[in-house]
């Protein structure tokens, strides 16, 4: 069984989402599916610490059925529980050769956005500050599922990969699971953890 009650959730003391270094991403698989929901995990107890869905209009989810929905605007919600109200939204508009991606805190406060790239044999995108200053580079291959969170410097502030030693494989299944670790000491925590989401929900679309 996980952890999913709330509040009890914050009366047993365990951090905040956006506290953790380290979470687990798997994706909720379903024979049929219009959208996308993610339970987000501590590695370590295997105990489910938020989730994380697309929160789209059913004109969205009918477009879905015609068009690919990359080309579609989107938004994912992140919150400690199922109907609890967001503490992270990630929100992207139409787009064609550079993806805009913009994350708001659950006050609707913007923390900053993404702008993917016009050539990158990798994959991956530009993470910005509100202001519009950039401060770290998303690199990575699609093909392999390992990206770096890199500063301007090149230093790495985290990864997000499919290969983790020490979880159970019965975590891993065909769907989207990957793990997310955020370097201690790295600031911006909340934008990168949104950014790991991202990369699947966001940039890397399925039809």
């Amino acid at each position: 069984m996980f952890a999913t009650d709330f509040p009890g959730w914050l009366a047993r003391g365990m951090p905040h989402i956006l506290d953790y270094r380290r979470v687990f991403v798997r994706e909720r698989v379903a024979f049929v599916k219009l959208t996308d929901t993610y339970d987000l995990m501590d590695p370590e107890t295997k105990v489910v610490i938020g989730i994380a869905w697309e929160n789209v209009s059913g004109w969205i989810k009918f477009f879905r059925l015609l068009i690919n929905k990359s080309l579609l605007p989107t938004r994912v919600d992140i919150a400690v529980a199922e109907k609890q109200p967001p503490v992270l939204i990630i929100k992207r508009n139409v787009g064609f050769l550079r993806k805009k991606v913009t994350v708001f805190d659950g006050a609707g406060v913007q923390l900053g956005f993404f702008k993917s790239k016009l050539f990158s044999l990798g994959g991956g995108f530009l993470v910005y500050s509100p202001d519009g200053q950039q401060f770290a580079d998303v690199k990575g291959d699609w093909k392999g599922w390992n990206f770096k969170f890199l500063d301007l410097a090149g230093q790495e502030m985290g990864v997000v990969t499919k290969k983790w030693a020490g979880l159970g494989k019965e975590l891993f299944t065909s769907a989207d699971n990957y793990i997310v670790e955020i370097k201690d000491g790295t600031s911006n925590n909340a934008l990168l953890l949104a950014a790991a989401i991202a990369i699947d929900t966001v940039f890397k679309e399925k039809q």
